[in-house]
């Protein structure tokens, strides 16, 4: 498993937690059972604390660090969609920050709130609960349906029984076998 003290600080991983083995997970990170971490993403707790609650997850690509003193927060049931950035990011339950999204130093996503693919979250910006944003920065579009949450129920519970699975079911193939 790709982790990595830094100055004494160590990751705490639940063992039902899956982290690919091309990501990186460095100092004080904390994440919680059934998380997902993908292929490439890189969790970067050396300077303050990351922390991911139950069942969330982390796409591939993704990149989440943090400033001294600080906790970014991801709550659970989220998905931090591939090659987003959060950067002192709090991001509540339930929430989707899409393909390639940034969520900048102490802004805050709300419960059920999906930020479109290539989303600009700016700094100190409050994303309200359960709305759709879109943009660069981003703007509210719309509400949250019924429909949105059940799609991203779904797509949730793919991750976290992904988790379930045997790990060593992935196989390294050498010389193209």
């Amino acid at each position: 498993m790709p982790l990595y003290e830094f100055e004494g600080k160590l990751p705490a991983v639940d063992p039902t937690a899956w982290i690919a083995p091309s990501a990186d997970v460095i100092g004080d990170v904390r994440i919680g059972p059934q998380c997902y971490v993908g292929w490439g993403a890189v969790l970067r707790g050396d300077h303050g604390s990351i922390v991911i609650e139950a069942g969330s997850a982390i796409e591939e690509g993704v990149i989440i660090h943090t400033s001294p003193d600080f906790v970014s927060r991801i709550g659970p049931e989220a998905t931090i969609g591939h090659g987003a950035m959060l950067h002192n990011a709090t991001i509540d339950a339930f929430a989707v920050i899409g393909i390639r999204a940034t969520v900048s130093n102490f802004a805050s996503v709300g419960e059920w709130t999906i930020i479109g693919e290539m989303g600009l979250v700016r700094e100190r910006q409050a994303i309200s609960p359960g709305v759709i944003a879109v943009g660069q920065p981003v703007e509210i579009i719309g509400a949250i349906e019924k429909r949105h949450k059940e799609r991203w129920l779904l797509a949730k519970k793919r991750y976290q029984d992904f988790t379930r699975r045997n790990p060593l079911g992935l196989k390294e193939i050498q010389n193209g076998r």
